[in-house]
Formats: C-alpha cells, sequence, structure tokens
C-alpha cells in the first residue's frame, strides 16, 4: 500500500505577486503551506532581488508546468549606469567603473539591435549547467565560466524614461531562456558604459498578469478567513493559447483510463487552422489540444489520424 501524500487535494494556479529577496522555492513552499498542498511547483523562476509575477501550480495544475514554461515574459526594469558587477545586478560586487552616462536618444538607437531572435551569453551566476554544476556554483568558487550563447527572442523592448542621469527604466518581452542581466550587461557594452540592474519587476507570464496577482500577506488574511481558494485560478487557464475540444460525458470518461477518442471530421478541421509549431519539454506539440468537458480539462493529447490521444489526463472533481 502506498504512503498516503500529506495535505490536501488541491488543484489550480496562483498568480503570487512575489516580493525581492525571497527565492522562488521559498514562495512554493509558503503558497503550499497556505493552501496545505500535497504538491507544488512554479513555473519559471523569478531571481530573489526580483518581485511580480511567479505562478505557482498546484495539485494538477503542476502537469501544465512545461506549456507555461514556454510562455512569454514581461518585465520591467531599472539600470542604474556608472558601475557594472559580477552578478549585473545590484547585490554582486563592483567589477568595472565608467563616467559614461548614454543619453535616451542614444539608448532608444541601440536597442533594436536586441529586439528578434538574437543569441545571448548567459550570465556568469545563472541556473546553467556546465558539466553537471550550476554556473552560479562555479562562479561563486571564483572560476570563469565558459558558457555557449544561446538563440533567445524578444518581442519587444523600449525605453520608459530616465531618473537623471544615471537610472534608465525599460521594459523587455521576451521568450524563454532570456536574461535581463545579460540584456544589461550586453546594452551596456553596446554603449560604451557600465550598468546593472538595480530593479526588476516580471509584470506578466502568458496569461497571468499583475492584475490577476495577490501578495503573500493577502492570501494569509484570505486563508484565516478560510477563503484562499477565492484567488486559485483553473487548471486550464495556463492552456490558454492551446486548441480546445469540447468533448461528451462518455469521451471524458474514456480520455481518464487513457483511451484515445474518435473525431469526427469536421472538428478535425475546425481544430487545424489553431495548430501551429511548438516544442515542449523537447517533445513535438504543434498538434496538441486541450479536451474540455463542461468547461473543465478533462486531458491534454494530439490529434492526429482523426483521434484526439492524451498525453497527460487530469483528475479533477466533476
Amino acid at each position: 500500500m502506498g504512503r498516503r501524500r500529506k495535505g490536501e487535494d488541491v488543484s489550480g494556479w496562483v498568480v503570487l505577486d512575489k516580493p525581492d529577496d525571497m527565492t522562488s522555492t521559498h514562495a512554493v513552499s509558503a503558497i503550499r503551506r497556505i493552501f496545505n498542498a500535497q504538491k507544488a511547483g512554479h513555473a519559471g523562476t523569478l531571481d530573489p532581488l526580483a518581485s511580480g509575477v511567479l505562478p505557482i501550480a498546484l495539485g494538477e495544475a503542476t502537469k501544465t508546468v512545461p506549456w507555461l514554461m514556454e510562455a512569454k515574459k514581461t518585465y520591467v526594469f531599472i539600470i542604474k549606469w556608472g558601475v557594472s558587477t559580477d552578478t549585473q545586478d545590484r547585490e554582486g560586487k563592483e567589477i568595472a567603473a565608467s563616467d559614461v552616462r548614454p543619453t535616451p536618444e542614444a539608448i532608444r538607437a541601440a536597442l533594436p539591435d536586441f529586439i528578434g531572435e538574437i543569441e545571448q551569453i548567459p550570465p556568469q551566476f545563472s541556473a546553467v549547467k556546465v558539466d553537471g554544476e550550476r554556473a552560479y556554483d562555479i562562479a561563486r568558487s571564483g572560476e570563469t565560466v565558459e558558457l555557449e550563447p544561446r538563440k533567445v527572442t524578444v518581442y519587444e523592448a523600449e525605453l520608459l524614461g530616465t531618473e537623471g542621469d544615471d537610472l534608465a527604466t525599460f521594459r523587455v518581452r521576451s521568450g524563454k531562456g532570456f536574461y535581463i542581466r545579460a540584456l544589461v550587461r550586453d546594452l551596456a557594452a553596446r554603449l560604451g558604459a557600465e550598468g546593472h540592474v538595480w530593479r526588476l519587476r516580471r509584470t506578466a507570464v502568458g496569461p497571468f498578469t499583475e492584475a490577476d496577482s495577490v501578495t503573500l500577506d493577502a492570501l494569509e488574511d484570505l486563508r484565516h478567513k478560510g477563503a484562499a481558494s477565492e484567488r486559485l485560478k483553473p487548471v486550464e487557464t495556463a492552456l490558454d493559447d492551446i486548441p480546445a475540444l469540447a468533448i461528451n460525458g462518455e469521451d471524458a470518461f474514456k480520455l481518464r483510463q487513457g483511451r484515445p477518442i474518435v473525431l469526427l471530421p469536421h472538428v478535425v478541421e475546425t481544430l487545424k487552422p489553431k495548430f501551429r509549431d511548438r516544442v515542449i519539454g523537447g517533445v513535438d506539440a504543434s498538434r496538441a489540444a486541450v479536451a474540455l468537458f463542461q468547461g473543465k480539462a478533462v486531458a491534454l493529447g494530439d490529434v492526429r489520424a482523426g483521434k484526439f490521444s492524451p498525453t497527460r489526463v487530469f483528475h479533477l472533481p466533476d
């Protein structure tokens, strides 16, 4: 007989407004405790220095984390000119200084080169693995890490404003694997200046935005009132850009057993225009869809040869 998991069988997404000076792991633990959940995980690490949107999955929602990891993310951040640090943020040690203060005109002229599909070398202090070790662990030991450039995508990058000569505020919308700290390093180099991240806030991850978010203090208050579940979003919220397939009770029963269901030709034709090339967790998901019964997610799966075959089944209460 298997060991019974501790906690309650609660499923859904919590859009946490993570404070700075807190790790993502600590944030997940705090949410898990508030909801007394059996299982929890987050979609995309947010540096302790950074604040803002950290989507946390509970229960069955953890099965959709790989999809949200691929989602577009939006950041608002401040560069402080004059000093570069080893971590590219305000917590690092100074490694270079300069009197150069880029003008707004120079910044705006340089930004277009950082938009689109670009190659970016991750920061020395990053979670990238090198020979099985995290880059930040190697960097902390005093060694220089040789990291290979990676292709990343930047959809938008704009200068929002400046505060005096030393501070400049930016907004960036990017894809998976993009580092704001690396952008700041490279932009400063392009402008012949030194600079580091002074403030960083993530304002959106896929469908989750600041408007959806809630602080830990607010959640604690709701917990005491027995109302924390009011801030729990449905499992399928993270799958908003995946074609949805409405099914009946009989098909829902089959899918929950892991069996494929047959689709009528006109249903397949309706889904086809909504498919797009994508890879999730290293697996082709170009013909992925989510099956819904009475608006609730039953399964993620692939549509091929006139059938919907489940790859992930959700066990949610009716």
